[in-house]
C-alpha cells in the first residue's frame, strides 16, 4: 500500500470499545470520495474522513464501512479497480487486501451497501451514522436511508457522536508519535518564513517557501496558510501584499503528515531585524499571556478558565499602555477584552486541526453542563471543558487591533468604562500577534508537542538579523 496504517490490533480494539458503547443497531461511517475540480477526472487533492482513517485506517476514496453491534460482523465496501484505471493509477491492492490489514475479514463492492441499510431499516434496526460535511455523502445518505437532505443533517447518532469523540480526544501513545511528527514539520515551515522574510517579497513568496517544508516532510498543509502583513484579520488567506520594513509578518500555518495528524503553530516576527517599540510592548504581552496560560495546563482545569485568565492578562497588560483602565475582572465579564481579543484560546488536535469539529464544537469542548457563551469573545472559544490525560489541544492567545471594530464600538459607546479610545485611536494601524504553540497534557501537567520556536523578542530579533 502506498499509506502507512498502524497495527491490524490498533484498529481492531478501536471499533471493539465503538460498539460496546453502543446497545444495538448498524453503525454506518463512510469514507470520503474523490471530488471533481472541475470535470470528473481532474480531481481536488483526496483528504479521507479523519473518523474512518481512525477505524479503518485506509487512505483511500470510495470505500464506507458497517459495523453490526449486534452480531459483531464487520464489512468494508469498495470497489476494485477495473483496468482501464490501472492504466492510469498503476496497480492497487484490492479492498479485500486492505481490508485484511486493518483487521476487516469481510469486503462488499461498495453497490451493495444500500441493500444492506435499506434491509436493516425494514427490519426496524437504527442506524448509527455521524454527521455528514460532504454535500455527496448526504446525498448518498439521503438515498440510503430514504429521508430528505434536511432530514439527513438532523438526524445523526447522538450515542455515536458521543462514543467517536470519547475515543478520539484521548491519544493514543502511536497517536502522540504521529502528532510529534507533524508539529516538527509544522516548526520547520515557520522556520523558513521566519529566515526568508525580507521586505520588497510579495506574501505569496513566503506562502511558498513555508508549504514547501510541509510536502519537503513528506506532508502537506493540515489548512490553508495564513501569512501575512495584516494580523488583525484572523483568517487572512490573501497573500499579494508586499511586505516592507516596520510591519510584522502574522505567520499561522500547520504541516498534515502522511497519516493526516495535524500541527499547528502561530509565529509573529518583524519583517526587519528588529520589532519597533510599541511592536515589543504589545507582543511582549501575548507573550506572557501564553507562558501564563502554559502553566496553568493539567488535568481537571477547565479550559475556559485558562482563557478567561488570559482575558485578564490581556486587559492588565494594555492597562499599562492606557490602552484599558478599570477593573478586570469586570471588564472581562462585560466583554471589554474583546475588542483586542476577539478569537478563543485554543482547540482540540488530532487528526483534524481542529479536532472532530464536524461532529460539533458542543460536544467536542463543551459538556451537557457547561454550555457555550453567545457573548462576541466568547463565544469563540473551542475548547471550554476540563482537561483530561492524552488531550492534544492549541495555546494561541493574542491582541488584535481591528479598525472597523474599533470605529463600531466607539460610535456605540460600548465598553466606554474600560477602553481608551483616544488611546486606542493610534492603533488602527497595528495590525495584530499571536503566539501559538501545541501541548499534550500528561498525568501530572503537560508537555510542548514537537520542537519549540524561538518566540522571546531577543530569540526572534537574533534569527531576524542573521
Amino acid at each position: 500500500m502506498h499509506f502507512r496504517i498502524f497495527s491490524s490490533d490498533t484498529y481492531l480494539n478501536r471499533r471493539t470499545v465503538l460498539r460496546n458503547g453502543l446497545e444495538s443497531g448498524l453503525i454506518l461511517l463512510l469514507g470520503n470520495h474523490a471530488a471533481p475540480m472541475n470535470y470528473k477526472d481532474n480531481t481536488y487533492h483526496f483528504r479521507q474522513d479523519s473518523t474512518f482513517l481512525y477505524y479503518f485506517g485506509l487512505d483511500v476514496p470510495g470505500l464506507a464501512a458497517v459495523i453490526d453491534v449486534d452480531e459483531g460482523h464487520e464489512c468494508i465496501f469498495g470497489t476494485d479497480l477495473s483496468i482501464d484505471d490501472i492504466v492510469w493509477t498503476g496497480p492497487q491492492p484490492s479492498v479485500n487486501d486492505m481490508a485484511q490489514c486493518v483487521g476487516v475479514v469481510t469486503t462488499q463492492d461498495f453497490n451493495q451497501i444500500e441493500s444492506i441499510i435499506k434491509k436493516a431499516l425494514k427490519s426496524g434496526r437504527k442506524i448509527h451514522y455521524l454527521p455528514p460535511y460532504r454535500h455527496d455523502n448526504i446525498m448518498r445518505l439521503a438515498q440510503w436511508l430514504d429521508i430528505s437532505t434536511d432530514e439527513v443533517m438532523i438526524q445523526p447518532s447522538l450515542p455515536l457522536i458521543k462514543n467517536v469523540i470519547s475515543q478520539r480526544s484521548i491519544k493514543e501513545s502511536c497517536e502522540i508519535t504521529e502528532i510529534d511528527h507533524a508539529v516538527n514539520l509544522t516548526a520547520d515551515m515557520h522556520l523558513s518564513a521566519m529566515k526568508y522574510t525580507k521586505p520588497g517579497l510579495k506574501e505569496y513568496e513566503l506562502v511558498s517557501v513555508v508549504h514547501q517544508e510541509a510536502i519537503r516532510g513528506g506532508g502537506n498543509l493540515a489548512f490553508p496558510i495564513i501569512l501575512t502583513t495584516d494580523g488583525q484579520t484572523l483568517h487572512n488567506h490573501y497573500h499579494g501584499n508586499t511586505i516592507r520594513d516596520g510591519q510584522m509578518i502574522l505567520c499561522d500555518a500547520g504541516a498534515e503528515n502522511d497519516m493526516h495528524y495535524a500541527g499547528d503553530m502561530t509565529c509573529t516576527f518583524p519583517v526587519g531585524t528588529t520589532f519597533t517599540s510599541r511592536q515589543k510592548d504589545i507582543y511582549q504581552i501575548v507573550l506572557d499571556t501564553h507562558i501564563k496560560a502554559v502553566e496553568m495546563l493539567k488535568p481537571g482545569i477547565q479550559y475556559r478558565d485558562i482563557y478567561l485568565q488570559a482575558c485578564r492578562n490581556i486587559f492588565n497588560g494594555l492597562k499599562s499602555l492606557h490602552l484599558t483602565k478599570g477593573d478586570a475582572d469586570e471588564a472581562v465579564a462585560a466583554g471589554a477584552h474583546a475588542m483586542f481579543f476577539q478569537c478563543g484560546l485554543g482547540h482540540m488536535m488530532g487528526l483534524d486541526v481542529h479536532d472532530m469539529e464536524d461532529l460539533g464544537e458542543q460536544f467536542v469542548g463543551y459538556t451537557t453542563t457547561l454550555i457555550k457563551s453567545t457573548q462576541f469573545g466568547i463565544k469563540s472559544l473551542r475548547l471550554a471543558r476540563e482537561l483530561q490525560p492524552g488531550f492534544v489541544l492549541t495555546v494561541e492567545p493574542g491582541i488584535y487591533f481591528i479598525p472597523t471594530l474599533i470605529d463600531m464600538w466607539r460610535a456605540e459607546g460600548r465598553c466606554k468604562d474600560f477602553i481608551n479610545y483616544e488611546v486606542l485611536e493610534k492603533y488602527k494601524d497595528f495590525s495584530g500577534i499571536r503566539v501559538e504553540e501545541d501541548f499534550l497534557i500528561t498525568q501530572d501537567g503537560h508537555r510542548i508537542l514537537g520542537r519549540a520556536l524561538p518566540k522571546t523578542i531577543n530569540e526572534i530579533e537574533e534569527l531576524r538579523s542573521k
